[in-house]
């Protein structure tokens, strides 16, 4: 038992120090900061670049609204990647004015293998572009996306990953949860480490990367969630990912629990694939570029293994509660803790958020009220991708027709 026990005493000490550091880093989303000056005065040249399989039901509103960009229409071209479509995806986004290049690769259908092969067509043509960003045909853009991401790119910006803002937040308590899950990340995740001059990183969608960047290789990620493996590959190479609260996209989330379970299953996967692939290389750039950058992005990495770390933490003490060496006050304590922590604490947190971000948190009262079990499956989710990783891409149907003076 003596074994046990010290143990628990360094998981304990670990769990402790880990959401220290990110409850610290958290708390500098407050702080306001000057915004960076310009290093250069220019209008940089874009591609808007859309991977879309089957979405003819929303690419022409997203087309739409990078049509109508506070910037120069001179100064951004608009693709959208026909991906393997069966319906008139192609149609209604050239119709709406976008270039139109169909893929066909039963093989290789994620949005990586899609954007590698757009992107080396573009680095053979020596195409003169700036900069690319990249959307999910769901979306619909800001109308002063491209001007804000032009601004980031002035200021010596590379990467830099844009407000991903939730069109459907209220159509069912897990399109709330995922809109709640976002607030809070962009708040006490991106804008934190933004603050501080950490790394933030690529979330899927609604982000820009200088051209110069990916070539001559183009979009080289092999995991099923390329844009943390695209954030993680440059932050080993000592290189940031930014963030832009004024670049803001929408974005449709799923409303039902199954399509939720198979899109985050799918999101877990990934994050163990990164593991595997580059948890080594994130920790030789710790050791190389001794920067605090580094060392954060490592500490991503451990999100799943501090979850483990925690469920085998109760496990021990229900060992030395067995053993006679804990009490039944303190075994209750130490489960009453994470489930208070696991389910009572993220309601507290979401109501901050909606209170910083200035929403209205009438609308979204069922949704905070069920947010436990969404953030609570997360468990599950986990528990079954680390006993079974199913690394088959499921699609999720977008279907919400909705235009940007709708959400803007």
């Amino acid at each position: 038992m003596r074994y046990l026990y010290l143990l628990q005493q360094a998981i304990i000490w670990i769990i402790t120090i880990y959401w220290l550091y990110q409850m610290v880093v958290s708390f500098c989303s407050l702080i306001k900061l000057k915004d960076k000056p310009l290093k250069i005065n220019k209008e940089h040249k874009f591609m808007a670049i859309i991977p879309a399989h089957n979405e003819e039901a929303v690419v022409g509103n997203l087309v739409e609204s990078l049509q109508a960009q506070n910037y120069p229409r001179d100064k951004y071209d608009i693709y959208v990647i026909a991906d393997n479509c069966t319906d008139d995806t192609a149609k209604v986004a050239k119709e709406a004015g976008a270039i139109v290049l169909k893929r066909f690769d039963d093989a290789h259908r994620t949005k990586g293998f899609a954007l590698n092969w757009f992107l080396k067509q573009k680095i053979e043509e020596d195409a003169d572009y700036d900069a690319f960003c990249v959307f999910d045909a769901d979306n619909i853009v800001d109308p002063n996306f491209l001007k804000n991401m032009n601004k980031k790119l002035c200021q010596g910006e590379e990467i830099v990953q844009g407000y991903r803002d939730i069109k459907n937040p209220n159509d069912s308590w897990v399109s709330a949860g995922y809109a709640i899950f976002y607030w809070m990340m962009h708040r006490f995740y991106h804008l934190a480490r933004y603050n501080l001059g950490l790394s933030a990183l690529l979330n899927g969608t609604g982000f820009m990367v200088k051209f110069d960047l990916v070539k001559p290789n183009g979009w080289q990620t092999i995991t099923l969630t390329e844009d943390i493996e695209f954030s993680l590959m440059n932050i080993i190479e000592n290189r940031k990912v930014g963030w832009s609260t004024d670049a803001i996209v929408y974005d449709e989330q799923p409303i039902t629990f199954m399509q939720s379970w198979s899109q985050r299953s799918r999101w877990s996967v990934g994050h163990l694939q990164c593991m595997k692939h580059y948890t080594k290389d994130l920790a030789k750039g710790v050791v190389e570029h001794k920067t605090l950058m580094n060392f954060d992005g490592l500490l991503y990495m451990f999100g799943m293994p501090i979850m483990v770390l925690t469920l085998l933490l109760l496990v021990i003490n229900t060992l030395l509660f067995v053993g006679n060496e804990m009490t039944t006050v303190d075994l209750v304590g130490n489960f009453v803790r994470y489930l208070a922590s696991t389910f009572i604490m993220p309601i507290i947190i979401a109501v901050v958020i909606l209170k910083l971000d200035k929403r209205d948190i009438k609308p979204m009262w069922f949704g905070l009220l069920c947010y436990p079990l969404f953030m609570g499956s997360w468990i599950l989710i986990n528990i079954k991708c680390l006993i079974n990783p199913n690394t088959k891409w499921e699609k999720i149907n977008h279907v919400r027709d909705i235009k940007i003076r709708e959400v803007a």
